[in-house]
C-alpha cells in the first residue's frame, strides 16, 4: 500500500509542476497556457503530492 501513496504523490507533484508552468506561460502550446488558475492550482496539487509521498515513506513496511 505504501508505493501506491508513493506513485501517487510522484505523479502529482508532475502534473503539479506542469500545471504550474503553464499557468506561468513558462510552458505554451496549450489552453492552459498563461491562464492564472493553474499557476495557483498546480503548487497545491503538487503540495498534496509531496503529502502523499511522505505518507508513503513514513508508513511501516508491513502494510
Amino acid at each position: 500500500m505504501r508505493w501506491v501513496y508513493i506513485g501517487v504523490g510522484v505523479l502529482l507533484i508532475l502534473f503539479g509542476g506542469v500545471w504550474t508552468l503553464q499557468g506561468l506561460d513558462v510552458l505554451g502550446g496549450s489552453a492552459m497556457s498563461g491562464v492564472t488558475v493553474w499557476a495557483v492550482v498546480g503548487p497545491v496539487v503538487a503540495l498534496v503530492g509531496i503529502v502523499s509521498v511522505v505518507i508513503g515513506l513514513r508508513r511501516s513496511r508491513v502494510d
